[in-house]
């Protein structure tokens, strides 16, 4: 991992070995992308206004799902955003914008926290705007690497990992006194000093090699028309994948967001621990998973393997549920078994399917852009979901709806992934995806 360009190359541990700047990179991507979600993700340990009275003011919603709804419809925003800031943005400014983007983000957490009722939806709104940048511009300084499913592997557990354990910061400073409206805020207050250590070490991580290249293609910015002409190319095999991961996002951010829910559904009143047990579990599977492909130099059949862990979620995500349904499943294991249906289509999309469908195409080009899109589609997904809650009248009990949302994903699901394998095996052979020369180095 050390810089193909002297004139690019980083005083620091610049004879460093290429082992020591992986273990440096997945360090600095873990750390940072985890510290992010110290200003995203405490505030769903909060119960909020549940009573009649509110719902009777604001269209029938209880103040959490109005809440977690205006977060979602910002971070959407901010993928849609993303698409052209994080594919245009030049390397050497990526610290810096995760920097203002999380300052701004700790803003609307503070103004949160003094809001009058109906401004504090905008609050979080304006809180998740920033935020749907950061994940794109963090995988900017992993990819085109011949190591970047371990290191996205470990950028994605630590989502994973945070998505519990700032649940559980949340649960523990609302156990101390903190008011659930200035909760957000000093979570976030809290990891401050890790963030900045984490992006200053993202910024000193060297330039993909000559090798890399060769092996996984030149990535650049891509303006407008550069990214209109791959979508051209490539379109036709995104579409599958794209409705898995957006089924996977789905159901995923509905467990995240509604977590303490689901384990009241289940007769389990959690502590502030038991969100990062259950999360633990799942990182360790997804990172077995999903970090191993790395081990796969040909892109072909590495972008095949990561399709079959795809379908291997969505298989497993189907049987889970018809195994509760035949005999119940502890609730610990459910927890975890779900999750890890969820999360092995969701990041392995993240890690491999795209990284290897750019690497195959020979295209100058970032996975920042393609991560970007199918995230907005994703996202987009989730705030309908949200917002037809009401309407499909399933206020009640939120486990029953999961399970049988996640039933009907994961056989649409499995078409899918049966599709994409397909098109790979028998097309693609055929030259329907145009593949390309790498082009010399000199």
């Amino acid at each position: 991992m050390q810089s193909s360009d002297p004139s690019t190359s980083f005083k620091l541990g610049k004879d460093w070995p290429a082992w020591v700047w992986t273990l440096w990179s997945l360090t600095a991507a873990f750390g940072t992308y985890f510290c992010m979600y110290a200003f995203r993700k405490p505030f769903n340990a909060a119960g909020f206004d549940v009573s009649s009275s509110f719902k009777d003011e604001y269209w029938g919603l209880d103040e959490k799902s109005l809440l977690v709804i205006a977060q979602v419809l910002g971070y959407t925003a901010s993928k849609f955003l993303a698409i052209k800031f994080v594919a245009e943005l030049r390397p050497e400014r990526r610290a810096a914008a995760i920097l203002v983007l999380i300052a701004l983000a700790e803003a609307a957490l503070l103004l949160f926290g003094i809001a009058p009722v109906p401004l504090r939806g905008v609050c979080l709104f304006f809180n998740g705007l920033p935020l749907g940048m950061v994940f794109g511009l963090v995988l900017g300084f992993l990819e085109g690497r011949r190591v970047t499913e371990a290191l996205t592997a470990g950028l994605c557990v630590s989502f994973i990992l945070a998505d519990g354990f700032m649940k559980s910061v949340g649960e523990f400073l609302l156990q101390q006194g903190v008011s659930q409206y200035w909760m957000p805020a000093a979570a976030g207050g809290m990891f401050v000093i890790p963030l900045c250590i984490g992006v200053a070490m993202l910024s000193c991580i060297p330039h993909p090699t000559q090798q890399d290249e060769a092996e996984r293609s030149e990535r650049t910015p891509l303006n407008h028309r550069e990214r209109m002409a791959f979508l051209r190319e490539y379109g036709l095999v995104l579409i599958p994948i794209i409705v898995v991961y957006l089924l996977a996002t789905i159901l995923r951010s509905f467990r995240g967001d509604f977590l303490p829910e689901l384990w009241s559904d289940l007769g389990t009143k959690p502590d502030s621990g038991t969100y990062t047990q259950s999360e633990m579990v799942v990182s360790f599977f997804i990172t077995v998973f999903c970090g191993a492909t790395v081990i796969i130099h040909d892109n072909r059949r590495a972008l095949l393997s990561a399709l079959g862990i795809c379908g291997l979620g969505a298989v497993l995500l189907c049987g889970t549920v018809l195994w509760h349904k035949l005999y119940p499943i502890p609730p610990m294991t459910l927890i975890v078994l779900l999750g890890t249906a969820l999360y092995l289509p969701y990041v392995a999309i993240h890690t491999t399917v795209l990284e290897r469908l750019i690497a195959l195409s020979h295209e100058r080009g970032n996975l920042g852009f393609l991560m970007s899109m199918v995230d907005a589609v994703g996202y987009l997904g989730y705030v309908g979901v949200l917002l037809v809650r009401k309407t499909l009248d399933i206020q009640g009990n939120l486990l029953d709806f999961f399970l049988q949302a996640s039933l009907i994903a994961g056989l649409i699901a499995c078409g899918c992934v049966a599709a994409s394998v397909l098109y790979f095996l028998f097309f693609y052979s055929r030259r329907i995806l145009p593949v390309k020369p790498a082009a010399p180095f000199s």
